[in-house]
């Protein structure tokens, strides 16, 4: 299956570097067919310049600034890939992980979308202990609303990875969505057509940047604010948001 990594960009000069090194490097290692899909999303630092000092990387402008505005003209421009896989700029992708993806499409053909935690490799080890017991509760949400109320199921923002066909069989990105609640639209639209499933063997390294300046508790309490109000009332609580950057 030909896959493309989709990865939005605002004012990521700081980290768009590592991630793309990682996104290079584990697609070398697999020997995958992979196109890699930088979005640069109204930047005004070196953000584009940086990623297009990369050969094998292919950059898209998005004039209109919003994570899922990029996401969807991310979307739009990975025509003839089967797979899409949707990380951050500010994650790096663990070797394995494209062996992981493979593997779970294969071997289940209804699955059509598959995520897994983040792995908070720059935060302290108490704040760790924390989102590791969220990530606890998190699996039992995911079990619960997949398996037994069948609502929905659980998707991590920045990473994911769902079949091309199935997101445009069901309309693809929500614009209105700003920020909180992308992730979770898409689990519970695509669990209409197929598997969403939410494996801990999917791990992706990302910064903390988000939970250490707004705090762990307030962060998991908007996010699982606006999971459920998008899984049960088809729409985010929460339209505003910080862009958090390295000062």
């Amino acid at each position: 299956m030909k896959l493309a990594f989709v990865i939005p960009a605002y004012n990521e000069e700081a980290l768009i570097g590592k991630c793309l090194e990682s996104v290079v490097a584990e697609i070398a290692r697999s020997g995958a067919d992979a196109e890699i899909i930088v979005v640069n999303n109204a930047s005004t630092d070196r953000t584009g310049e940086i990623a297009r000092s990369f050969p094998s990387v292919r950059v898209v402008d998005e004039p209109k600034k919003g994570l899922v505005n990029a996401r969807d003209a991310g979307f739009a421009a990975s025509e003839g890939f089967d797979l899409v896989a949707n990380i951050d700029s500010d994650t790096i992708v663990p070797v394995g992980w494209l062996d992981t993806v493979f593997s779970e499409f294969a071997k289940d053909t209804k699955l059509v979308c598959l995520s897994g935690p983040y792995v908070y490799y720059d935060m302290s080890a108490w704040s760790r202990f924390l989102v590791n017991m969220f990530y606890g509760l998190t699996y039992l949400i995911y079990v619960l609303n997949r398996f037994v109320l069948r609502v929905g199921s659980v998707v991590q923002g920045g990473n994911f990875v769902f079949k091309r066909a199935a997101w445009a069989q069901v309309g693809g990105y929500d614009r209105s969505i700003q920020f909180f609640g992308e992730d979770t639209d898409v689990a519970v639209r695509l669990s209409k057509v197929g598997g969403v499933k939410w494996t801990f063997k999917l791990k992706m390294k990302t910064s903390g940047r988000r939970l250490e300046k707004e705090g762990v508790f307030k962060t998991a309490g908007t996010y699982t604010l606006n999971f459920f109000w998008v899984t049960f009332r088809g729409k985010p609580a929460t339209k505003e948001y910080t862009d958090i950057r390295p000062d």
